[in-house]
């Protein structure tokens, strides 16, 4: 795992032990057995940067392009990729603020190479495991700004981190899963309760609603009702003031007297006759059998009352009147 690498900013070799063999690839950086000769005129290619030592110190970096270079006073000591690297990095474990061991395997974006393996451990154990698995984002924030921060001195810049996957062991995994399903129980009872809520009342306000369009109804069938009976009321009190009005004319005319009795005995006997079509406790005369003696007895009465009314006319010489109704009526029968 020991690799030796070069300070860009000052020459010097530095070794590190934790960065394993595999992370930087010949393919990424060139040693001593394959730099190139100083041959006055190089030329760079693009994506590498060569390290350039004068009489054995830094002196400068060649960009890609044209460069010049004096012989036998500079040596190119380092060629350096500068594309962007991918590591996998591998599991590794850490403890999260809730005491739960996880272990967590990420992707790292660097230029060239970097020293993070502790910043990978570090972020975690400052949260709980929810918050580890709900904040990724957040968490690869921190671990490049971590890793920015140790790696400013080496010349080398942390691009992104990505956190690939997050395993918990068995037991947590398990109770999390009941947490999960007890937190859907949870929701599910809320929403039925609430859905129940919600046909309660709504159920209620069509009862209300259904109470206020019967009563309205009814008091509404209420007034068209009162409104019809005193219209009938009225018809009637006008129809029988009209009759009473031709009544009194008819009695004016000649043999009017002689009619009306006729009436009033026709009525007499069609009171008689309708008696039997009902069973009704009623008086009736003796004689009912003897017609002729009920229509003279059904005249008697009405020439009594004929008289009487005459000889009230003549003892008041005053006039009443009766109002029906708009039409005016003397109590004689005379309007």
């Amino acid at each position: 795992c020991l690799r030796i690498f070069a300070c860009r900013s000052t020459g010097k070799r530095h070794s590190w032990q934790t960065v394993p063999a595999s992370w930087g690839s010949r393919a990424q950086q060139r040693w001593a057995s394959s730099l190139p000769v100083n041959t006055v005129v190089l030329f760079v290619p693009q994506q590498e940067a060569w390290v350039v030592e004068r009489m054995g110190r830094f002196h400068r970096i060649l960009e890609p392009g044209l460069n010049f270079l004096i012989p036998i006073l500079d040596r190119v000591k380092y060629v350096q990729s500068l594309k962007e690297i991918v590591i996998d990095v591998p599991e590794q474990s850490a403890v999260s603020l809730d005491n739960v061991t996880l272990q967590i395997d990420g992707v790292l974006y660097l230029r060239i190479l970097d020293p993070f393996k502790v910043t990978g451990k570090t972020d975690p154990g400052q949260r709980s495991l929810l918050v580890v698995r709900q904040e990724r984002e957040s968490l690869n924030s921190n671990i490049v700004h971590s890793i920015n921060q140790a790696s400013d001195e080496w010349g080398i810049r942390c691009l992104r981190y990505e956190i690939k996957d997050i395993h918990v062991p068995p037991r947590v995994k398990e109770s999390m899963q009941m947490q999960v399903e007890a937190e859907r129980k949870k929701r599910a009872t809320v929403l039925e309760s609430e859905g129940t809520r919600e046909a309660d009342i709504n159920v209620a306000e069509g009862r209300k609603q259904a109470q206020i369009l019967a009563s309205e109804g009814e008091k509404a069938e209420q007034i068209n009702r009162a409104a019809g009976e005193a219209n009938a009321v009225l018809a009637k009190a006008e129809a029988k003031a009209k009759a009473i009005r031709l009544l009194s004319e008819a009695l004016t005319r000649l043999n009017g007297n002689a009619a009306a009795s006729l009436t009033v005995a026709e009525q007499y006997v069609s009171a008689f006759s309708n008696l039997a079509k009902e069973s009704n406790t009623i008086l009736l005369p003796s004689n009912t059998g003897d017609i002729s003696s009920m229509v003279t007895q059904a005249m008697a009465i009405y020439g009594s009352l004929s008289k009487t009314r005459s000889t009230a006319d003549s003892a008041t010489p005053e006039t009443k009147e009766l109002t029906l109704e708009g039409n005016t009526v003397s109590e004689t029968g005379y309007k």
